[in-house]
């Protein structure tokens, strides 16, 4: 008995080293997972567009985007191979139970990764050495296995919101496990769908700012324009379609999360014809200072105005998720989004009206910012994801607390992990700019019509 006790003191010392490596990893690798899913239909349209125009300015601006594009994935390929030993490493509690149902997904996921490196590296070294159209079929492989592989990733971890594919003894063990199952729970293609298009969200914008700064220091050029341009309006046509896809998950989770969904919101007591709770704080369960929408909740949800909501008074005080955590990230996704959708509905009624971007410098300013606020909001969505699901690993059956190792020395490994990141970001920016400089030497140097200062 003493020895039990003494591995339980362990792993409750270690989960809060755990949980702060595990966020750290998810956190710096789902950016480059966005580009690993976007990136690379960006690059091949440009590439498309570049030969069906005869336009120098594309096609040199495909080739920088390629070499990027490589950069980015070997970065990602070393923050994904550290989350895949960290899973073993970090929540054996997790994976000795559940391991048989879904880690299945994690094994179709490897063999993605291996098909996208491949092809990348193809695509990449084919350079001039194909002719345009064989190195553009090259990269369909490329792109289908870089979205597949979120697909898996994304399937794993709804399967941790919305556990399914397997049933429970008496004694609390596994059986009848069904991966594939597993794979298709009633929250997969929500987050998968919802993640994709914030993928292609954050590229787009973050790809777009860096042309945009460059335009506001005075590079003008065809090249700089088409570089804001084209990335841009991936994103913007993104940035519509998620508000969409918000409503469909938002139904997802009230349906299959309640206590997820009343944390988002600082609901505390059940009720009809909620309103839609915009800030505020969460304290001694109630929700203060907050902007409320009438009705606004229950028709996001329900669709019906006077429809009922389930508050976290029917949760133990115990299975409640850290409320204002949950509700200040959500709020901050939704807020940037809603930011990121009116810069998409500016550039589009500009390009509508007088088929170019706004032409004002205050377009560029929100342009140069977009790129981070995009990466912020994803962030918050993901920490929304995670934490709501909170004090669950596997919600509503296994606890962290109960999955976390009880190994010493996990606190040297979180150290550990965020040197590595810290010096892969150094690393990763180095090359990036190097690269940058390379393609304003390389960019032509006309000049069009000035952008008005504001």
């Amino acid at each position: 008995m003493e020895q039990y006790a003494l591995v339980l003191a362990g792993a409750a010392d270690n989960l809060y080293p755990a949980r702060m490596q595990m966020a750290l990893s998810l956190g710096w690798h789902i950016v480059f997972s966005c580009f690993g899913i976007a990136f690379p239909t960006i690059v091949v349209f440009t590439e498309w567009r570049a030969h069906r125009r005869g336009n120098p300015d594309l096609r040199g601006l495909a080739h920088t985007w390629a070499k990027a594009m490589g950069v980015l994935f070997a970065a990602g390929a070393v923050s994904g191979t550290l989350l895949s030993f960290e899973m073993g490493i970090l929540w054996p509690g997790l994976m000795e139970p559940f391991g048989e149902v879904f880690g299945f997904p994690f094994v179709l996921e490897g063999f993605a990764f291996f098909i996208e490196a491949i092809f990348v590296g193809i695509y990449l070294f084919g350079w001039d050495r194909m002719s345009p159209r064989a190195h553009m079929l090259s990269a369909i492989p490329m792109i289908v296995s870089g979205v597949a592989g979120a697909f898996f990733v994304i399937a794993a971890n709804a399967w941790m919101n919305n556990p399914t594919g397997f049933d429970l003894d008496p004694a609390g063990r596994v059986v009848n496990a069904d991966p594939v199952g597993a794979m298709f729970g009633p929250s997969t293609w929500p987050q998968f769908v919802h993640m994709l298009i914030a993928a292609y969200m954050v590229t787009g914008f973050t790809i777009a700012s860096v042309y945009a700064i460059g335009m506001l220091r005075g590079r003008r050029d065809r090249y700089h324009r088409f570089g804001l341009l084209v990335p841009l309006t991936f994103a913007a046509i993104a940035a519509p379609i998620q508000l969409v896809v918000g409503d469909w998950i938002a139904n997802a989770v009230a349906e299959n999360q309640p206590a997820k969904l009343a944390a988002m919101e600082g609901l505390y007591r059940s009720s009809t014809a909620v309103p839609l709770s915009l800030g505020g704080i969460y304290v001694d369960d109630e929700l203060r200072g907050a902007l409320q929408i009438p009705w606004g909740l229950s028709l996001l949800v329900t669709h019906d105005p006077n429809g009922a909501v389930t508050g976290l008074e029917r949760v133990a005080p115990e299975l409640r998720p850290p409320v204002n955590i949950v509700h200040l990230a959500y709020n901050a996704m939704v807020g940037i989004g809603t930011a990121l959708l009116l810069l998409a509905l500016w550039l589009g009624w500009s390009w509508w009206r007088h088929r170019r971007i706004p032409h004002t410098a205050w377009f560029l300013r929100a342009v140069a910012v977009s790129g981070a606020a995009a990466v912020l909001a994803m962030e918050a969505g993901w920490i929304t994801t995670e934490v709501g699901r909170q004090p669950f690993i596997v919600y509503g059956i296994l606890r962290t607390a109960d999955a976390v190792s009880p190994a010493p020395g996990l606190y040297l490994g979180f150290y550990a992990v965020v040197v590595i990141y810290l010096v892969l970001t150094a690393l990763t920016v180095y090359v990036l700019r190097r690269l940058a400089r390379g393609q304003d030497t390389a960019a032509p140097q006309e000049r069009d019509e000035p952008v008005p200062a504001a």
